[in-house]
């Protein structure tokens, strides 16, 4: 369920058009992840077969694709004999992927090389222009992938392809805390400034002012998750 550049033409408005080869668990799966994003399925909510199956019909065999698809981007956990839920996260475990998630964007902005290609800052500034529209017009399929592919093109600039593919795999990891912010007005306006003094910082040569602003951008999501979806429990110190 990533977001790539190549995916950014058709994702101008979050106006993402779905291939015709898409597969019915590919279905399944983007259904069910936007339960989750939008908050319809709760951090813990089972995800019962009997359940999908009458909703979306198919077979077993595609349900399971589908929640295995879910599964490999870490919002959701299949436990053997227990079935599949959408993954919930603990106070410290949330602060440790966090710290995990900050070190591997630091480390990728700093390696950008600066200043960044124009045609890399054109393209920034484009995704990020439809990214406020969308928030204008409330339309939060588009707000999250739009943001999810302004963070894609900006991490590609990266030349360690390793370093990219970690940020990647803590960007998904994050999906279910990270949803937590999309009806939040006063987050969606921050996250949209934060975008453009990162195309601002882009333009020059401190790799350090860049990667300091990634750290802080993605903390907000989780502040908030752990005042809201874990109410009355409080990380260790």
């Amino acid at each position: 369920m990533q977001n790539t550049p190549s995916m950014v033409a058709g994702a101008r408005r979050g106006d993402i058009q779905l291939e015709t080869t898409e597969s019915i668990e590919d279905k399944i799966a983007r259904d069910l992840e936007e339960d989750i994003i939008f908050g319809r399925l709760q951090p813990g909510a089972r995800l019962r077969e009997d359940a999908l199956l009458e909703r979306f019909g198919g077979t077993r065999h595609l349900i399971r694709a589908a929640l295995a698809k879910l599964g490999q981007t870490g919002i959701v956990i299949i436990e053997r004999n227990r079935g599949a839920a959408v993954r919930r996260f603990e106070p410290d475990e949330v602060l440790q992927v966090y710290e995990v998630r900050e070190m591997l964007l630091r480390q990728a902005a700093l390696r950008i090389p600066l200043p960044a290609n124009p045609d890399l800052i054109d393209q920034l500034s484009e995704i990020n222009s439809d990214y406020r529209q969308c928030i204008a017009e409330n339309n939060l399929r588009g707000v999250h992938e739009l943001n999810d592919t302004f963070h894609a093109v900006m991490i590609s600039a990266c030349p360690n392809a390793y370093l990219r593919d970690l940020v990647q795999k803590y960007t998904d990891l994050t999906l279910a805390i990270r949803a937590t912010n999309l009806a939040n007005p006063e987050l969606l306006k921050a996250s949209f400034e934060h975008h453009h003094l990162m195309i601002q910082y882009m333009k020059g040569t401190d790799n350090w002012l860049l990667a300091e602003l990634c750290a802080v951008h993605v903390r907000a999501s989780k502040e908030l998750y752990l005042k809201t979806s874990v109410p009355g429990k409080k990380p260790k110190t």
